[in-house]
């Protein structure tokens, strides 16, 4: 193969990579995009999400709200006697017990508490006599 030959080839060869790089260049961008677009369609999506919860929850209050009115509206015309909200029983009066309980367990304790008072004296003499042994020694081995 001639050298001319040779160049041309290899020019060639250098043009087909850089169109492959063109491309993939241009496929990297589309992509990227595409990345882009579906990054705020999920983000959207949770936004909607989130708001219809909060909604529901607003709906929820104002059926509520008008409940009530109509009920206070009603009141003086019909009287009726107070109504607690209906709420599981059992699972009210185990925690119920509970306190009760605790309370009458800390009842005894308070009237059971003895104050001891400590003799710092005695606390304070020992480390003295103890530093003045250990300072004798060093002497000694000095």
């Amino acid at each position: 193969m001639t050298p001319s030959e040779e160049l041309d080839k290899l020019k060639n060869k250098r043009t087909e990579l850089e169109e492959v790089s063109r491309s993939l260049e241009e496929k990297e961008k589309t992509l990227d995009e595409r990345v882009k677009i579906l990054e705020e369609k999920v983000a959207i999506k949770g936004l909607e999400d989130h708001n219809q919860t909060m909604q529901n929850a607003v709906n929820d209050l104002e059926a509520k709200i008008s409940e009530l009115e109509k009920r206070l509206t009603k009141a003086p015309q019909e009287p009726e006697t107070f109504k607690p909200p209906e709420e599981p029983v059992q699972e009210e009066e185990e925690p119920a017990l509970e306190v009760t309980e605790t309370v009458q367990e800390e009842e005894p304790i308070e009237d059971g508490v003895t104050v001891t008072a400590i003799e710092e004296p005695e606390m304070s003499q020992q480390p003295v006599e103890e530093t003045k042994k250990h300072e004798k020694k060093k002497r000694r081995l000095f």
